[in-house]
């Protein structure tokens, strides 16, 4: 699988607090280029951005990030919003003390309200798997699974780890067939994106392939 296939893989991603629209812009414009499946932006950008793309790529943005601890409500606001100002995708964070309360009934029900509030737009749920047991992340692969949304997605990217391949296998293993499944945060090479998608994954949260094609190109 060459470089060009593999960014088709991409969600080209700038989540960090101090992004300005030129930033934005800037990721935005090499999404288009190097014909990235999306830009995973701040939800603040999101109009902008949408407005500035024009349909070129889809604009994805995040939902009660990075920690998941909103109230359901508060988060179904988020995701109404971000679909009205334009987002394509949602990427959303469980509320991982609810998952460990084993209040999987509620966990599930916020998932599919969220889902619900995308308005049938693309729904991923991160479940943030450095900060899980293997049981734990088995019970989110059912959950999700038997859930209304489309993907599964590692990590936000702000905890302790991202992506690894044996979580993916994992996920692989114990989601349901029709399901995406996203490995996001630390991915470092185009040979490191090209295992986890021999592993399983189906989409890649990352913003250091398009950096080393840029170089490569250069």
């Amino acid at each position: 699988m060459d470089n060009e296939l593999i960014l088709k893989y991409v969600d080209h991603t700038l989540l960090k607090q101090d992004a300005t629209w030129e930033d934005i812009k800037k990721i935005c414009d090499d999404a288009v280029k190097y014909n990235t499946a999306s830009v995973c932006i701040p939800p603040s950008f999101v109009k902008k951005a949408s407005e500035y793309l024009n349909g070129k790529t889809k604009v994805c943005t995040v939902i009660g990030f990075p920690n998941g601890y909103n109230t359901t409500d508060v988060k179904v606001f988020e995701t109404k919003d971000a679909v009205l100002n334009g987002a394509d995708e949602i990427d959303m964070v469980i509320n991982i003390g609810m998952l460990r309360e084993k209040r999987y009934d509620d966990v599930l029900e916020e998932i599919n309200q969220i889902k619900s509030a995308c308005n049938g737009k693309l729904l991923k749920v991160i479940i943030e798997t450095c900060m899980l047991t293997d049981d734990e992340k088995i019970k989110m692969c059912e959950i999700v699974s038997k859930s209304n949304a489309d993907f599964i997605k590692t990590s936000t990217g702000f905890s302790t780890a991202g992506a690894t391949h044996e979580d993916i296998k994992l996920f692989k293993k114990y989601m349901a067939d029709g399901k995406g499944i996203k490995a996001a945060g630390g991915i470092s090479s185009f040979d490191d994106a090209r295992m986890f998608i021999d592993e399983g994954a189906t989409r890649l949260g990352t913003s250091r392939l398009v950096k080393i094609q840029k170089e490569i190109k250069q």
